[in-house]
């Protein structure tokens, strides 16, 4: 059974934060992150602007699973988990 569009932003919303809060993650959250982006993004429930966060999201999951170092990815992108989880909040 497909994950509903609310289950899906609460699943990337629990990754970011587990990510922000632990400061380590793992490849395969990444992908997972990249597979909950894809499937947002041609969700037509989606705001428009969650969409904007989701590109960043995207570009910070492709750049983690990719990156030699993700807990230094992680910790640099800091900020970003949190303001990218309270925006979607706000719109979602």
């Amino acid at each position: 059974m497909p994950l509903s569009h609310d289950d899906q932003v609460t699943l990337l919303k629990d990754i970011l934060n587990n990510h922000q809060a632990d400061c380590c993650g793992s490849v395969a959250e990444c992908e997972q992150i990249e597979r909950l982006v894809k499937s947002l993004m041609v969700n037509t429930q989606v705001d428009e602007n969650v969409k904007n966060i989701l590109q960043e999201v995207y570009q910070y999951s492709q750049h983690g699973a990719q990156t030699a170092d993700l807990d230094q990815h992680i910790s640099s992108n800091q900020d970003n988990l949190s303001q990218w989880v309270n925006n979607i909040d706000q719109f979602s």
